[in-house]
């Protein structure tokens, strides 16, 4: 009721409804269709759009939809739903790239204006599957709260919707950025098959798609199925300039397979004839080689201390993935079957699975007695691989063991284990059924529909050539108890390890979750009565969902050590708490369009849109969202539109009960070099002077968790724009549109840059969230959980011009699509009582993957003559801030991507062949120091370079 009441204040207070025009949405590469004939554009059917549940004859009056068909989807060049929604002006960062140093694991999200709720996430956006419900992805390290793209096959996919504006009071919860709804294939008789294969110029991310699909009418129905393949091949880091090495320098050396090794006692050793400093915390050594250690006396002449330029090792050259495998196939079948005239029932199925990796770096082992990440381990002397050690020939007075209560450090990239490698096996099951009718009453004609569904996405997931600490502790330990422990294995660190060892430490984690929806609703649309300028028209509708999700990790990687401090796990994996939680809701809507004025002068026509939606949750209570839409059409020419609408998303499953869990964050670290090189930055002081994040590394160990006592978020949206569509000019169109958003009590966390800079600049409240190694500085750990912001602001415009004209040589249709983002600020609560801050992205970029550029925008022409037909498309990412750094500017530069495309169509089969270029100028990403080691933003721009494309289709 507050939402309600909130709205009666501003408009007693004066506010005037916010007006939109927006006339035939699609993308910069839309298929442009034919310019219909007279006869044809008399006869207009009504139809359902989304954004509104309400039949009708002018789809521009229920706000921007822009509708992408079949054609256009296959002429994108895109092999995934998620990497074609990605190219519009108004999509942010999103999941939609495999690679190693991104978060997707494999999956596809969509985030409309930048508002997705975390890193990539798409759950400010509504994803639906022909107006209903689809189930919430999981990922790696427990389920995610948004819909994977991924999760859908390709083949089964006619058209999809993107309505960008709010529907909460259409639709529900989580249509705050606005709404994409996928289409799935219509009736059709025949069979229709496609296949395409791409690759880079490079040789490397092939990528190879098929789609079979055969339909069939029947008298009193139809029968549809689909089948599909998508097969991406890897790139590698060592494979493009740009991501090859780290933009930020070494400072020190790093951890290589050769080892950095601190080890008390051999400075000023006599026996050793070591000199001051040798292998000690500043001064560690490396060996020199994987040669044979020399005996006695001579062991430490098989080391030195470790420096640069010599001592140089790039983590990065260890097969680490930009863009990783993935392998998806999925069916889809409907059936539909006409009960009678007025009433039919339809049922329909889907199986999805996709199997990814993500390939990264050997573990960076960093472990000994009172120094290193992991401490407590020791090596005795008589160790069969300690080189300062009685087996090494050491005599037993100058022998050296390295024991739990000394400050002895070994880091060492474990090659010998073998690259990490993350892999996904996820499933998707979707069962569906329903009735569709028509009902005569009160002398009206109405329709309904009612619709059940179910759905489940689990994973499988494994993390292969991580350490069990355990068996590398025995294995480092007393020879007599790793020889009396069964299976136990000496490990040698200080030279090449033996296949047995490797495998008695290499530990695989394997975890599963899964999330669920059931799903019921039944809608009701016709009009009430006539008014003077037409019919009132209403739909009403109640559903009825439940959600569930479960987290199970595995019980090794979370069971503490048996032999170390209780402070660390058994393994190198990240621990986290198992979750499972759940919640179910009701809600009951009613959307009215009501025409004010018709053929009157300076008012063609006048219509009033107005919804609103009663919402009852078993978690978080009940609310109720309204909107409110009004369209003008002065003149035939010109339509003037606008909206305003009440946002409402509950907390999700994830940010309310998610278990306790160790997270990588990246982030640069502002007080690299210490207190003394940043003297003005209080969060600083007790920092080293030695302190430089290692080893190309800008990620830091992290903590995040879920929140019981979070509210639910609302939303004010605003919308106002013209469009214009002279008579006089067939074919051309032109629109602007502004909008604002404004997120009260937005649910976010404070990403891992903010925390690490507040801390610099104010200190305490926000360093207390900080945990630092006090001898070394690093970053132990950075608490981040979910919490109830102040509000998300965002504001911007669009604006499209399309023009589509004949001429003696064929047919052609242009399009220039931009989008200006003008604000995008979060306001939190400063923690230590004083004014709110305000942090304002819009225009910068210098946040690991979160790179917020001014303008967008992509454009394309078209060109068609008989069966010829070619394109060129053209997408432009405007320049934005970078991190102050030292090796580049402090600047993310623009970038234009261009595609050309040209296809020929043959009568027999209908068949068609394409062939195109994508990205023809071969244009990499912009680099960006705040996205190191990988080196641009991964979830905005493409680093396959160059890439050319075959595609073949039958229809018969």
């Amino acid at each position: 009721m507050a939402l309600v009441s909130g709205q009666a204040r501003r408009l007693r207070n004066g506010a005037a409804l916010a007006v939109l025009a927006w006339i035939g949405a699609g993308s910069a590469w839309a298929q442009e269709q034919e310019t219909a004939s007279p006869e044809a554009a008399t006869s207009v059917s009504e139809i359902v759009v989304t954004g509104s549940r309400i039949q009708r004859k002018d789809a521009d009056s229920v706000g921007p939809v822009l509708t992408l068909t079949a054609e256009d989807i296959k002429s994108s060049g895109a092999t995934s739903i998620g990497d074609l929604l990605q190219k519009l002006p108004s999509a942010g960062v999103s999941l939609n790239s495999n690679g190693t140093q991104g978060t997707s694991y494999g999956a596809s999200s969509i985030n409309l204006r930048y508002l997705g709720g975390a890193e990539g996430s798409g759950n400010r956006v509504l994803v639906l599957v022909d107006g209903h419900r689809w189930v919430d992805g999981v990922g790696q390290r427990g389920f995610r709260d948004f819909v994977d793209l991924n999760t859908m096959p390709l083949g089964m996919i006619e058209g999809i919707e993107v309505l960008k504006d709010g529907a909460s009071a259409i639709y529900g919860a989580d249509a705050i950025a606005g709404v994409v709804n996928i289409q799935t294939l219509r009736d059709f008789d025949g069979v229709r098959l496609s296949a395409r294969y791409g690759s880079t110029d490079r040789g490397d991310g092939e990528q190879v798609q098929t789609i079979a699909n055969f339909g069939k009418r029947f008298d009193n129905g139809a029968l549809v199925f689909s089948a599909s393949y998508v097969k991406d091949s890897p790139i590698l880091t060592t494979d493009r300039d740009l991501t090859r090495v780290s933009l930020v320098p070494l400072t020190a050396p790093g951890t290589s397979p050769y080892g950095l090794f601190n080890l008390p006692g051999l400075a000023n050793n006599a026996y050793f004839g070591t000199g001051a400093g040798f292998a000690s915390s500043t001064s560690p050594i490396t060996a020199n080689g994987f040669g044979s250690i020399g005996a006695g006396a001579l062991a430490d002449d098989s080391f030195h201390v470790a420096s640069l330029p010599g001592d140089y090792f790039n983590p990065l050259t260890q097969g680490v993935y930009t863009t990783g495998p993935s392998e998806r196939y999925g069916f889809y079948g409907r059936y539909r079957g006409d009960l009678s005239d007025t009433l039919s029932f339809h049922a329909e199925a889907l199986f999805n699975r996709r199997v990814s990796d993500q390939m990264f770096a050997p573990v960076p082992l960093d472990i000994g007695g009172t120094a290193g990440s992991v401490r407590g381990f020791s090596l005795p002397v008589n160790h069969a691989y300690n080189p300062f050690g009685t087996a090494n020939g050491v005599p037993g007075a100058n022998a050296l063991a390295f024991n739990a209560n000394q400050a002895w450090r070994v880091r060492k990239s474990l090659t010998d284990v073998g690259n990490r490698d993350n892999i996904q096996d996820v499933k998707t099951y979707r069962f569906g059924a329903g009735f569709d009718g028509q009902v005569r009453l009160f002398e009206r004609d109405w329709s309904w529909d009612a619709y059940g569904s179910y759905a489940r996405n689990e994973m499988k997931s494994s993390a292969l050539n991580g350490v069990n600490y355990d068996n590398l502790f025995l294995g480092l330990g007393n020879p007599a108890t790793c020889a009396a422990t069964a299976g136990c294995v000496p490990v040698n660190l200080f030279g090449p390890m033996s296949a047995e060892a490797a495998d008695y430490i290499r530990f695989t984690t394997r975890e599963s979750n899964s999330t669920e929806i059931y799903d019921l609703a039944f809608n009701v649309t016709g009009d009430l009565y006539e008014l003077p300028a037409g019919p009132l028209a209403v739909a009403a509708g109640y559903e009825y969902r439940q959600n569930k999700a479960t987290d199970t990790p595995d019980p090794v990687v979370n069971a503490p050590s048996k032999y170390l401090s209780s402070a660390y796990a058994a393994t190198s994996s990240q621990t986290r708490v198992p979750t499972t939680g759940q919640y179910s809701l009701h809600e009951a809507y009613v959307e009215l369009a009501a025409p004010l004025l018709r053929d009157m002068p300076m008012a063609q026509s006048l219509d009033l849109s107005l919804a609103a939606r009663y919402s009852n949750y078993d978690t978080v209570g009940d609310a109720t969202t309204m909107k409110v839409g009004l369209g003008w059409r002065p003149v035939e020419d010109v339509l003037v539109r606008g909206t305003w609408s009440q946002g409402f998303r509950a907390p999700s499953i994830l940010e309310l009960f998610q278990g306790g869990r160790e997270v990588l964050l990246q982030v640069i670290d502002p007080c690299n070099g210490g207190a003394a090189a940043n003297p003005s930055l209080p969060g600083c002081a007790g920092v080293p002077a030695t302190y430089h994040q290692q080893n190309h590394q800008t990620l830091i160990p992290g903590t995040t968790s879920g929140n019981l006592n979070l509210k639910p978020e609302t939303a004010d949206t605003y919308s106002l724009g013209v469009a214009f569509k002279p008579r006089w000019v067939p074919g051309l169109s032109l629109t602007v549109d502004w909008y604002e958003i404004t997120i009260q009590d937005a649910i976010a966390s404070q990403s891992a840059a903010q925390i690490m800079n507040l801390c610099a600049v104010r200190g305490d409240p926000y360093c207390s969230l900080i945990t630092r190694d006090a001898s070394t500085g690093a970053v132990l750990n950075l608490v981040q959980g979910a919490q109830n912001l102040n509000e998300i602001r965002t504001s911007g415009v669009d604006a499209t011009a399309r023009y589509e004209f004949n001429t003696s040589v064929g047919r052609f249709a242009a399009m220039v699509d931009v989008s200006y983002l003008s604000e995008f600020s979060t306001v939190s609560p400063d923690p230590a009582g004083g004014p709110s801050i305000v942090d304002d992205r819009a225009g910068k970029g210098d946040r690991s993957r979160s790179t917020y550029p001014h303008w967008k925008g992509q454009t394309s022409l078209r060109w068609s003559d008989g069966p010829w037909n070619a394109s060129w498309r053209g997408r432009y990412i405007g320049d934005s801030t970078d991190v102050v750094n030292p090796v580049k500017d402090a600047k993310t530069d623009a970038v234009f991507y261009q595609d050309l495309e040209a296809g020929y169509r043959f009568e027999r089969y209908d068949t068609t062949i394409t062939v195109g270029i994508n990205n023809l100028f071969d244009v990499m990403p912009p680099a960006s120091y705040a996205n190191a080691p990988i080196n641009f933003d991964m979830y905005t721009y493409d680093v396959r370079g160059r890439s050319a494309y075959v595609r073949l289709g039958f229809q018969f």
